[in-house]
């Protein structure tokens, strides 16, 4: 792999299946589908701060996958002196985030991808290892055309994940943690707070409306890693929600995420807003072919 530069028990017919989700099979045969997520695998937060200046006032909806729900993260506006003060940062918090990803996913900065001559897929702000039998959906806004989230289907498993903007001196991990599950509860559902990987991970069970019209239920297991000024979102869904651990299902998902390499660019946003994705070339191409 690359070099481093540093150092409710459920019946299982009521669970909605990922297979459910039309993913795109075809994609090395040059068909590049562009879908909508589940709402439900893409809710999130929005912070009003800005991760470097307070210099923007950007809005967003969160229902079309664009940033993170206000209603789980609802910051005061910081100005320039309140930037200065470190007593406003939560340091050790942020610090405790970055060694919890020693083993991933990654800032550019960290790693030397030319260490080794692996063919990785660069969609911009992120850069991901594909893995044997790998199926790719995406989350494309038809405006802009921009790739808002990535759908990574292995079996009967997936992995959705998704970048947006954080804080440069603080951790914003905890306070998206309890506000999902509070906005869990308040829609009806169950959420679970444990230990994950890279600190709180959140099990959620959400009821929703079955392709056939019946109840069924939405299992997801949510991780955040945060590394500088940018927050990585991975949501768990299918078989490898239902179990403990990264064993079986899990595992290779697992890996994927910790491979993801995150290039977040230098310009300031406010921490919660979503930083898009680009099509790799090759996939253009593949599909104009």
């Amino acid at each position: 792999m690359f070099g481093r530069k540093k150092k409710q028990k459920l019946e299982e017919e009521d669970v909605l299946d990922p297979a459910e989700l039309e993913t795109d099979e075809d994609l090395e045969d040059g068909e590049l589908e562009e879908e909508e997520l589940d709402d439900t695998a893409d809710e999130g937060i929005e912070g009003e701060e800005t991760d470097d200046d307070d210099n923007s006032d950007d809005e967003g909806d969160a229902d079309e996958g664009e940033e993170l729900d206000q209603d789980e993260l609802d910051e005061d506006e910081l100005d320039e002196d309140e930037l200065e003060d470190e007593d406003a940062f939560d340091d050790d918090s942020l610090e405790a985030d970055q060694e919890l990803r020693e083993d991933g996913p990654f800032d550019i900065d960290e790693v030397d991808l030319d260490a080794d001559e692996i063919d990785r897929l660069d969609f911009g702000s992120l850069i991901l290892t594909p893995f044997d039998e790998m199926q790719l959906q995406l989350q494309v806004d038809q405006t802009s055309g921009q790739v808002q989230s990535v759908l990574v289907v292995s079996e009967q498993s997936a992995l959705e994940v998704a970048l947006f903007a954080a804080p440069a001196r603080s951790s914003m991990i905890k306070d998206v943690a309890d506000d999902m599950v509070a906005s869990t509860v308040a829609a009806g559902g169950e959420s679970e707070m444990l230990e994950g990987p890279f600190g709180p991970e959140i099990r959620r069970i959400i009821p929703v409306e079955a392709p056939d019209g019946e109840q069924a239920w939405h299992v997801s297991r949510t991780w955040f890693a945060q590394g500088p000024r940018w927050l990585l979102r991975g949501v768990l869904m299918g078989e490898a929600a239902m179990q403990d651990g990264f064993e079986g299902a899990g595992e290779l998902l697992f890996e994927f995420f910790c491979n993801v390499v995150v290039r977040r660019g230098e310009e300031p946003m406010v921490p919660g807003d979503l930083i898009p994705m680009q099509l790799p070339e090759e996939l253009i191409q593949a599909d104009e072919s």
